[in-house]
């Protein structure tokens, strides 16, 4: 498109597709299959993969909002098969060297955010307006619903589902949907498990750590050594997300309604 400005410093594959007023960088690398909406930017030091299709307006390879950043070489690396949408914003890393990084088939809605040296895994969706702070940690199969804002280094576990507007300040537990504020685990994500293929065997053996971690009364560090006697995949990586949780984790409500004191899922 005559209209695009596109650096001769760039990388960009024959078969790519650039709409009018689009803008590439310097040192960007697109691949085959791409497709570059109208006035979408691309920044330098930015990869994308093969096939992804970046809309209008969005803003991929930004620098990030962090005050420590001194304008240092720094990275974007998205996979294959992105979708990313009007108005998403994603920035690359801060700090010499260091790399944001978004795996593939993600699919980010209208005005999503994808803040500095997060890393995101495959197959996630991220609703409108979703943001995430910096240094975040998104597994795989993960749904945000519209404008789920996110603290800094908090993870979300595999298969996650969070609702709307949630304010996430702590761990998303893996396979469990969590809602509300402050946010709370509200059950197994029984449809997200039926759809991904998981068996009735699987699903029962988190339902029944489900009720353990949360329903049993026992002490985070028994509990988990109980859900460990089921010698189940799912349940074992549950274990080991809980067990690496640097800000703990998001609880149920109390069945009273009563909201629980929030605890450390540090293992001793």
């Amino acid at each position: 498109m005559q209209t695009a400005a596109i650096s001769p410093h760039a990388n960009i594959a024959a078969d790519v597709r650039v709409g009018p007023y689009a803008v590439i960088e310097d040192e960007v690398m697109v691949c085959e299959g791409c497709e570059i909406g109208a006035h979408a930017v691309i920044k330098k030091f930015t990869t994308l993969g093969r096939r992804n299709r970046v809309f209008e307006n969005a803003v991929v390879g930004g620098e990030p909002q962090d005050v420590k950043f001194k304008g240092e070489k720094s990275f974007l690396v998205i996979g294959d098969d992105n979708l990313i949408r009007e108005g998403a914003t994603l920035h690359r890393a801060s700090g010499e060297e260091e790399t944001t990084i978004i795996g593939s088939r993600n699919f980010l809605m209208i005005g999503a955010h994808v803040a500095h040296n997060c890393r995101i895994g495959d197959d996630n969706i991220f609703a409108n307006g979703a943001a995430l702070a910096g240094h975040i940690t998104v597994e795989d199969h993960v749904f945000l619903s519209s404008d789920v804002g996110a603290h800094q280094f908090v993870r979300f576990g595999r298969y996650a589902m969070v609702g709307g507007k949630s304010k996430i300040v702590q761990d998303v537990l893996p396979f469990f949907v969590t809602d509300g504020n402050p946010p709370r685990v509200r059950g197994l994500n029984t449809v997200g498990l039926r759809r991904a293929g998981f068996t009735r065997e699987e699903r029962g053996a988190l339902k029944n750590a489900y009720q353990l971690l949360f329903r049993s009364g026992l002490p985070l560090e028994e509990a988990l050594s109980s859900m460990a006697q089921f010698n189940d995949e799912n349940v074992n990586h549950l274990i080991n997300f809980i067990k690496d949780s640097q800000r703990g984790f998001t609880r149920e409500r109390s069945r009273e309604g009563i909201e629980e004191e929030e605890f450390s899922s540090e293992v001793r």
